[in-house]
């Protein structure tokens, strides 16, 4: 039997000794205790694994690419990658979205894109964007109308004539980009659906960095210009910027000296409610202390994602990063380097990529994979609750509950997009159906101060309201307000969890 099964007949038992005494309802109060899990994958948003998506992949990718018959490192048979991951992330060409102006693949439920996003959809994971502008070593990623309307641009050094892409201070570009940008969030700005989405994807490979522009000088205009559309244009959905350090720098290695207003550009977009991400993790030439300061400084206070910044394939070579601690043909160095790095940054969210990428994390670095689960992002549970067990049903209660975070990042509940929408909630659940009765939010804990190693204790105080008498169970659940007070976030327990999310206390009987 069940710790928390045990608890439950206990509490039943003391329940009818205190009937049979005559016990006052105030008079008696039962404490449970849980023990964290650090196993179940749990699909709360911005935590968790990210699997990539390819450009031109279309529903059917799951067999076809075999991400429905991964082999896993000590693991019987074969797994889903779909199984280990909280959402999927495609980086695709505005041209994708909009091949002629006006003309959204969002309205046509039966184009490649959006059977591929439906796919994603209906396997519980959420959907994150990168839309590229920036042709060069791609293809023409901005659709031509823009150019036909008199945009300016450049073509791609390496394929001279071929793969346009606007100059990001043109003025007819900046108009047909907003218009389309617009109306891409009136679709998408959906949590439900939508993970994040990487705000600033101007330059080469949509990384922000490597710029071309009419005139340098305008760097800092346009940047103005990306972080203020997308603050107009999502108000739900999570915004990403890349805290590189020549973000829209035109530098073109793409890693020179630290620019002076590099800092100030990335915190002013944080001030304006973006959260971070990079994608250089595990390359010790690129990711220096620059880029781990960074990351520091803005610890539980602004979520972190990783993408991993070497592959396996022979042309990009892992072995040769300067740290020396990847051996050529050993892609397992690799992966532990890149965890390590995520782990000293305290990272919500790594990324499998695409293809020998996942192979390689579910062949070569299982282990690490459930690590992840296990010690990253946020893992939320109370160890400790007290409530009464005999209550009058309009009686003023106190409930005691002690709140602690198995992972190393935090539950960004501070971010302006979520507006601390998820609160602590205690319920009266049905004892038949298990479904709430009566829903009692707690408004003063806030879950991003939840942190590692530091348990959060509270007393929370409310009326019964006028219950009806009977036999029920109390519950507590993590709830997003914004929708009628149902769970929002799985809670990371040990115990007897209802299918919608309530973790079961007690047996308690309303007099």
């Amino acid at each position: 039997m069940k710790k928390t099964q045990i608890q439950l007949v206990i509490a039943t038992v003391l329940m009818l000794i205190a009937g049979i005494a005559g016990v006052e309802a105030k008079e008696r109060t039962v404490t449970v205790t849980f023990d964290g899990d650090s196993t179940t994958v749990l699909r709360n948003p911005l935590q968790g694994w990210v699997m990539y998506l390819g450009r031109t992949w279309d529903e059917n990718f799951w067999t076809e690419k075999g991400y429905d018959n991964m082999t896993a490192a000590g693991e019987n048979g074969t797994v889903k990658v779909s199984d280990y991951a909280s959402c999927a992330y495609i980086r695709t060409s505005w041209k994708s979205f909009e091949p002629e102006e006006g003309k959204y693949a969002w309205n046509d439920p039966d184009s490649r894109l959006m059977k591929l996003i439906k796919s994603v959809n209906d396997r519980g994971l959420r959907i994150a964007f990168r839309i590229v502008i920036d042709g060069r070593d791609q293809g023409q990623n901005t659709p031509q109308y823009v150019f036909d309307a008199g945009a300016e641009g450049y073509y791609d050094p390496k394929d001279p004539g071929k793969n346009r892409s606007p100059y990001p201070d043109d003025p007819v570009f900046q108009e047909k980009y907003a218009k389309f940008f617009k109306a891409f969030a009136e679709y998408f700005d959906d949590p439900d659906k939508v993970e994040f989405i990487d705000a600033y994807s101007l330059g080469k490979w949509g990384e922000s960095h490597s710029m071309i522009y009419k005139d340098n000088n305008n760097k800092e205009a346009v940047f103005e210009w990306v972080i203020d559309l997308a603050t107009q244009s999502f108000k739900r959905v999570p915004m990403i910027i890349h805290y590189h350090r020549m973000l829209g720098d035109p530098d073109d290695d793409g890693w020179g000296s630290v620019p002076a207003e590099a800092e100030a550009m990335i915190e002013k977009a944080i001030g304006l409610g973006f959260s971070l991400r990079h994608d250089a993790f595990g390359m010790h030439g690129y990711y220096q202390d620059w880029e781990k300061d960074m990351a520091s400084k803005w610890n539980f206070k602004r979520p972190i994602i990783m993408e991993g910044g070497w592959i396996t394939g022979a042309h990009h070579r892992y072995w040769r990063d300067p740290s020396g601690l990847y051996r050529e043909g050993h892609a397992e160095d690799v992966r532990k380097g890149e965890f390590d790095a995520s782990a000293e940054a305290r990272v919500n969210m790594m990324d499998f990529r695409i293809n020998d990428e996942t192979r390689s994390w579910f062949e070569d670095a299982f282990p690490l994979v459930k690590r992840f689960i296990a010690e990253g992002g946020y893992r939320l549970y109370p160890d400790k609750v007290s409530v009464p067990t005999f209550p009058g049903g309009s009686d003023n209660i106190t409930i005691t509950h002690r709140w602690n975070n198995l992972g190393w990042g935090y539950c960004p509940t501070n971010i302006p997009q979520w507006n601390q929408k998820y609160k602590v909630a205690f319920a009266l659940l049905d004892k038949a159906t298990k479904q709430p009765v009566k829903v009692y939010v707690d408004n003063e804990p806030c879950l991003n101060e939840w942190i590692k190693g530091r348990p959060s204790t509270y007393e929370t105080r409310f009326n019964m309201g006028g219950v009806t008498a009977g036999e029920y169970i109390w519950a507590v659940g993590l709830v997003d307000t914004t929708r009628n007070n149902e769970i929002g976030l799985q809670i990371s327990a040990k115990g007897d969890i209802t299918p919608e999310g309530w973790l079961q206390l007690t047996p308690v009987n309303v007099k």
